[in-house]
């Protein structure tokens, strides 16, 4: 940190310069001196300046143009400038006052004056550093909250996502699935959606929606959830529900990814030939959304275990879902399956099944072995009891 304010003195005749250092030195200024408009400029990237006495009238750029010059750098564009002249005409004043200088003074020097308006002008240049310092500082703290908002914000969003994760395993346990699926599908269809050429807000709003396309099934029996073989006619009709059920829970909500957890829940069943349902909607008539999650949904389940399935192979699972291409599927979503065939095989490896049951719960086990329940079925998230 400097110790003393730095001066620049520009004037070409070496009397001069010396007379206003022999006026400042002793009071505690340190004096940098340039005998050229030029050397000015030059003196005042290589060093920290403080305040400029300048002459107007010198060999090639004159003080006037050594001002302009100064006031165009933004680094010095609030550095004070002092032109020291023996112009006296108001023309010449005015000319000084445009080049950008804060004050005058003529020549001869009175030495009085002359410390009075340094001192002025340096409590100025004070003044002005203490204020950038200021915004330097607020800039940088500005910096340092919003990025730990962001990070507390993502932090939110994470905690968020695993909750919709956590609470929305209920209903997919019930089916034997596990909570990789609906981790698995929501990146398919996330993945997807960014191929397809969505924003990332609408797909970041994807992602936490999509788990909860069958959050409804927790208003269907556990007895046709988890029956091991194909439903009946009236049963179908009652596992049909699960969608509309899953829309009425999520209706009403402010909140972008549950408003659009609700249109999938409502649509991730419907068919692009119009044979879905609940609303046998046909092509665009099906929202985006749930054309997206459709593809994700299926391919999941054609490649995981069902209460009335084993899965099926990738090749099988992938030759299924490209015959659905215009019928089941949306053209445009199955091409962009697809296209990221790698990136959904890449998501299904890291998200694996661990084949367990959710909960294992010992006192559950032990209360089943003193009823003598030999082979009782349980819901998923209870594990099946076949005795010990």
């Amino acid at each position: 940190m400097k110790d003393k304010p730095v001066i620049l003195v520009v004037d070409d005749q070496t009397q001069n310069v010396e007379l206003l250092e022999a006026y400042l030195a002793p009071q505690g200024y340190k004096i940098v001196k340039a005998a050229s408009g030029e050397e000015a400029l030059g003196k005042l990237s290589d060093n920290q300046i403080d305040l400029i006495l300048l002459d107007v009238m010198m060999p090639g750029m004159d003080g006037f143009e050594v001002a302009r010059r100064v006031r165009q750098d933004n680094i010095h564009r609030l550095l004070p400038m002092i032109l020291v002249t023996a112009l006296r005409e108001t023309e010449d004043r005015v000319k000084g006052i445009e080049a950008g200088c804060d004050d005058f003074l003529s020549k001869p020097v009175d030495k009085t004056e002359l410390l009075a308006r340094v001192q002025s002008l340096l409590k100025v240049k004070a003044y002005n550093d203490l204020m950038s310092n200021y915004r330097t500082e607020l800039e940088s703290e500005v910096t340092r909250r919003t990025e730990e908002l962001r990070q507390a914000v993502e932090g939110i969003k994470t905690a968020s996502l695993d909750t919709i994760y956590r609470l929305s395993m209920d209903s997919e346990y019930k089916d034997e699935d596990t909570g990789a699926h609906i981790k698995r599908m929501s990146r398919y269809s996330a993945a997807v959606a960014r191929r397809i050429g969505l924003d990332e807000n609408t797909i970041k709003t994807l992602l936490y929606a999509a788990p909860m396309h069958d959050v409804g099934k927790m208003g269907i029996p556990d007895h046709i959830l988890v029956k091991p073989a194909k439903f009946d006619p009236v049963e179908w009709e009652i596992m049909k529900l699960h969608t509309v059920i899953g829309a009425r829970i999520l209706k009403g909500s402010d909140a972008e990814f549950i408003k659009l957890g609700e249109v999938i829940a409502q649509s991730h069943h419907e068919k692009w030939d119009g044979s879905g349902y609940p609303g046998g909607l046909k092509g665009k008539e099906i929202p985006n959304a749930g054309r997206i999650t459709a593809i994700a949904d299926v391919f999941d389940a054609l490649t995981s275990k069902r209460p009335d399935k084993e899965p099926f192979s990738i090749d099988k699972s992938l030759a299924i879902i490209k015959d659905g291409r215009g019928s089941h599927f949306d053209p445009d979503v199955v091409d962009a399956f697809f296209a990221i065939q790698d990136e959904i095989l890449a998501i299904k490896k890291q998200y694996a099944d661990d084949n367990q049951p959710a909960f294992d719960i010992p006192e559950l086990k032990a209360l089943l072995s003193q009823q003598n329940l030999q082979g009782l079925r349980m819901p998923r998230y209870w594990g099946n009891y076949s005795g010990d």
